[in-house]
């Protein structure tokens, strides 16, 4: 009888890991799917102000691609390029890694507001649905940068701290609520699997409902720190709830 390598043993645990969350968690119909064979349905955000901007690259290892976010002392993001409606499709989830947290990282202050790695909502303003403040205040950013800022976001990060807050209102925006899925240095260098519902999470961080449509990004920042980090993401797919 032959005998398999040990090689192939490593092989297919590994494809297991990778597999197993799609496989055997509850599906609802997928909208997308991401990978990272390549970074082309995905565009760069950067931030005014902000000069080192942080690196995304597709790394290989064998036939698995993965998304790899390196910062040393930046900021900048990577947005899907399409939108959709979070309440036909509410389910995020992802797999992710990272190396290290932040030793100067607290998600209470701005001088502490950097992760290794977060996943990001983009709701999108509606004018139409706003009032006249809203539409003054929107309007006017929109003069500066060409286009409307996002309504409003749900941060899903890699804390550096553990703290007891599950949900935290950004130091630097109000209209920015971080939910923290991993806190502290437990996981760093573990594949971490994510599941999310954003019209629930939402709910409970504003307390209101969501804007119907929104976008994801990606981001890896450390300009307020001044440190640096490397983090992983393996895939992310949009679907119906279960």
């Amino acid at each position: 009888m032959r005998w398999f390598s040990s090689r192939y043993y490593r092989w297919i645990a590994l494809l297991i890991l990778v597999m197993a969350p799609s496989v055997f968690a509850a599906e609802g119909r997928i909208l997308f799917r991401e990978d990272f064979n390549g970074l082309e349905g995905w565009e760069e955000f950067l931030f005014p102000k902000i000069e080192r901007h942080t690196s995304y690259t597709v790394e290989a290892d064998g036939e698995l691609r993965y998304l790899k976010a390196e910062s040393n002392g930046s900021a900048s993001a990577i947005v899907h390029r399409d939108e959709f409606n979070v309440y036909e499709y509410p389910v995020v989830r992802w797999r992710w890694k990272v190396d290290n947290v932040y030793r100067g990282g607290d998600a209470l202050t701005k001088a502490g507001d950097d992760y290794p790695l977060r996943i990001y909502i983009m709701f999108k303003f509606d004018p139409e649905k706003a009032g006249l403040l809203e539409r003054l205040k929107y309007g006017s950013a929109r003069l500066i940068y060409g286009q409307y800022p996002p309504h409003s976001s749900i941060n899903y990060i890699w804390a550096n701290l553990e703290h007891g807050e599950d949900i935290i209102t950004n130091s630097y925006a109000e209209q920015a609520e971080m939910v923290l899925l991993q806190k502290g240095g437990e996981n760093v260098g573990k594949w971490v699997y994510e599941e999310v519902n954003i019209v629930e999470d939402y709910r409970r961080a504003f307390g209101s409902d969501p804007p119907a449509m929104a976008r994801i990004a990606i981001m890896n920042d450390s300009d307020n720190t001044g440190e640096s980090s490397i983090s992983y993401v393996d895939y992310i797919e949009v679907l119906e709830g279960g």
